[in-house]
C-alpha cells in the first residue's frame, strides 16, 4: 500500500531544513571566497551546476519561479568564474560543514549512518523522467561520509519534490511568481510583503496580482478568495502526491524509522535557519 500523504509531507518538513542549510553562510562564504560578487551568484552556481553549463534560459525554466531577467545576471557570468565540476565540490563541502556546525555532536552520533542510508535509499529510487534537476543530481556520485550523504539524499529528495511541485502549478496554470504570491498569501503576507519578491517593480507586482484577481484567486483587498486557498490547497496536495514515488522503496517500518531519526537532526539544523 502506498504511505499515507500526510507521512510524505512530514518528510519534506523534516528534509527542508537539512537540504537548505546549502543557503546559508558557510556555503555562500565559500562562493565569495573564489571570487562570486554576492550570495545570489552562489546561490545559482551551486543549484545550476548539475545542469552543466545550460544557458540562463534554461536555468529559469528550470528554476521556474524567479522573475524574469533574474537568472539571467548570473548566469552565465558565473561560469566566467568557476566551472560547474568545481561549484558542485564547492557546495558539497560548504554545506557539510554547514551541516556539521548546525547539528553539532549529532553528526557523529551512531544513527546518523543509518538514517543516511535510508534517506539515500528513498533518494536514488525515484524516477528520473520530467524531473530535469534531480535527474542531474542523480548523475553525481553519492557521497561516502554519513553527513554528506545525508545532505546530498535531503537534497535529492528536495530537489524531485521541487520538479514535482513544478508540474503541479504548471498543471493549474500557475506561474512562478504567481506561485510567490500564493505561498505570501497562505502565510498571511500581502504580496509586496513575501521576500522573494517585494524587490520586484510595483507595476511588475500589482500586475501579477491583477491577473490572479482576474482568474478569481485574489480579491479585491489582495487577498485570498475561497477559489484562491482551494487551488493553493489543490497544488500542495499534487506536490505531495508526486513526491511519493520517492519513499515507495521503503517500507512502512522503514519510513517510521527515517521519520524518527530525522527529527532531533532537522530540528538541531532548524534552529539558526
Amino acid at each position: 500500500m502506498p504511505h499515507p500523504q500526510a507521512t510524505i509531507h512530514r518528510m519534506y518538513e523534516l528534509l527542508e531544513p537539512i537540504a537548505t542549510v546549502t543557503f546559508s553562510d558557510v556555503p555562500n562564504e565559500a562562493f565569495l571566497a573564489l571570487g562570486m560578487r554576492n550570495d545570489w551568484d552562489g546561490y545559482f552556481a551551486g543549484r545550476a551546476a548539475p545542469l552543466g553549463m545550460a544557458p540562463a534560459e534554461v536555468v529559469h525554466a528550470v528554476f521556474y519561479n524567479f522573475a524574469e531577467g533574474e537568472v539571467a545576471r548570473h548566469i552565465p557570468w558565473v561560469w566566467g568564474k568557476i566551472t560547474p565540476e568545481e561549484a558542485i565540490a564547492v557546495r558539497e563541502r560548504g554545506s557539510v560543514a554547514g551541516l556539521r556546525q548546525r547539528i553539532g555532536a549529532l553528526a557523529d552520533s551512531p544513527g546518523l549512518a543509518r538514517v543516511a542510508d535510508l534517506a539515500t535509499k528513498a533518494a536514488v529510487s525515484a524516477p528520473t523522467e520530467g524531473r530535469a534537476l534531480y535527474a542531474g543530481l542523480r548523475a553525481l556520485d553519492v557521497p561516502e561520509e554519513p553527513v554528506a550523504r545525508l545532505w546530498h539524499a535531503a537534497t535529492l529528495l528536495r530537489e524531485h519534490r521541487g520538479d514535482g511541485h513544478i508540474a503541479a502549478l504548471v498543471a493549474n496554470g500557475i506561474g512562478g511568481t504567481e506561485a510567490h504570491v500564493l505561498l505570501a498569501l497562505s502565510l498571511g503576507m500581502r504580496a509586496e510583503e513575501f521576500g522573494r519578491i517585494h524587490h520586484l517593480p510595483k507595476a511588475q507586482l500589482d500586475a501579477v496580482v491583477d491577473g490572479l484577481r482576474d482568474r478569481g484567486l485574489v480579491d479585491a483587498a489582495g487577498r485570498f478568495t475561497d477559489a484562491g486557498r482551494e487551488i493553493k490547497e489543490r497544488i500542495e496536495g499534487l506536490t505531495d502526491e508526486l513526491a511519493a514515488p520517492a519513499y515507495k522503496v521503503l517500507s512502512a517500518a522503514e519510513l517510521d524509522e527515517l521519520i524518527a531519526g530525522l527529527e532531533r537532526l532537522a530540528a538541531a539544523a532548524g534552529e539558526q535557519s
